[in-house]
């Protein structure tokens, strides 16, 4: 039968343009956490309560599931995302200044599949606003905030791949005081070249200079902040050798796995070929990809497994390849606010 989302209120949200459903589901979650009422009463409906919690870098996640990145870019719905349940927000992803992202139309969904392409580009208001804004909200809760917070960094459309590390490092400079852990996007397919930063001429150069920010960080008295690399499933087994290889040499805390894919083979070669398909097409992809980087860390890696979960069966297969906690987000889009209450119970 399906959940009174999927009966009632995704054939209403539908009828909209994708980006439009997005930004009104944001919004609308936004709203009803704004006040004590409306946040008591998502979590009355919608919160699994305390299950399953995960401990990780000295953080504890109240559960393995996360929301990922591109689902609450800017950081507006961050209390409303904790009240249905995730254990972990991962917001952004944010580049150092304000950038709007493709031409539209840059988001399509395809009910058939259960997908979504996107070639969204990274559209955001910026760090420093996003800095304002968790600012706020880190004063609000206190040291009693509902979950994990991650913070997802981008590169500028503009910056050449020579000088990225920049970007990220700024971006750093102004969230790390928010954030409980900081994921760098290298992945996305939809800024030009960015994938090319996962190479080696590249990669360690950015590495080690947030890992240098880091210490920074430390040696001035504050905390060390977790550093993670998402990565994409569009890689063969030596470029996984080698990214693994390069993020445990440079002693950083765990791999994302994985962004979207650009693969369009049958039968999904009729979808929109520009931007990245998430989703069910994309599940067994990137659970080779988690299994592959599983097997090259060999313990020594924690891996937060993403791609095409949308019932419990299919976060058990990333929990059993060996992932620690799982993200969500076309799976969220399909099956609404009570996934992770299903995705627990289940």
């Amino acid at each position: 039968m399906g959940s009174a989302y999927e009966r009632v209120l995704r054939p209403i949200l539908f009828r909209f343009t994708p980006e439009a459903a997005h930004n009104m589901s944001i919004r609308a979650l936004q709203i009803a956490a704004a006040c004590a009422p409306g946040k008591s009463l998502l979590r009355a409906i919608y919160h699994p309560g305390s299950r399953s919690p995960v401990k990780l870098w000295d953080l504890e996640f109240p559960n393995p599931v996360g929301i990922a990145a591109g689902m609450d870019k800017d950081a507006l719905a961050v209390d409303g995302l904790f009240a249905l349940g995730f254990g972990c927000v991962e917001v952004g992803t944010v580049t150092p200044l304000p950038q709007p992202g493709n031409p539209k139309p840059r988001l399509f969904r395809y009910p058939q599949h259960h997908a979504v392409v996107n070639r969204m580009g990274f559209n955001n208001a910026g760090a420093d606003a996003m800095a304002r804004r968790l600012a706020r909200w880190r004063k609000q809760t206190g040291p009693h905030a509902p979950g994990i917070l991650g913070v997802n960094l981008g590169k500028q459309k503009t910056t050449p791949l020579e000088e990225a590390a920049g970007d990220y490092l700024k971006s750093f400079s102004i969230l790390a005081d928010y954030a409980d852990y900081i994921a760098v996007n290298i992945s996305s397919p939809n800024t030009p070249d960015l994938r090319k930063l996962q190479g080696s001429d590249y990669l360690g150069g950015i590495l080690r200079t947030l890992n240098q920010a880091n210490g920074e960080r430390v040696g001035s008295g504050k905390r060390k902040i977790p550093l993670l690399l998402k990565i994409a499933p569009d890689l063969d087994q030596a470029q996984v050798e080698a990214i693994v290889g390069t993020v445990i040499d440079c002693a950083w805390d765990g791999i994302i796995a994985t962004n979207t894919t650009i693969d369009r083979s049958a039968p999904f070669d009729e979808l929109e070929n520009q931007g990245g398909l998430s989703g069910q097409p994309l599940r067994e992809r990137s659970n080779t990809v988690l299994r592959q980087v599983i097997k090259v860390a060999d313990g020594r890696l924690p891996v937060i497994g993403v791609g095409g979960i949308e019932t419990a069966d299919q976060m058990k297969e990333k929990l059993d390849a060996g992932a620690s906690l799982v993200q969500v987000y076309t799976g969220f889009i399909y099956k609404g606010p009570g996934m992770v209450k299903g995705l627990l119970q289940g």
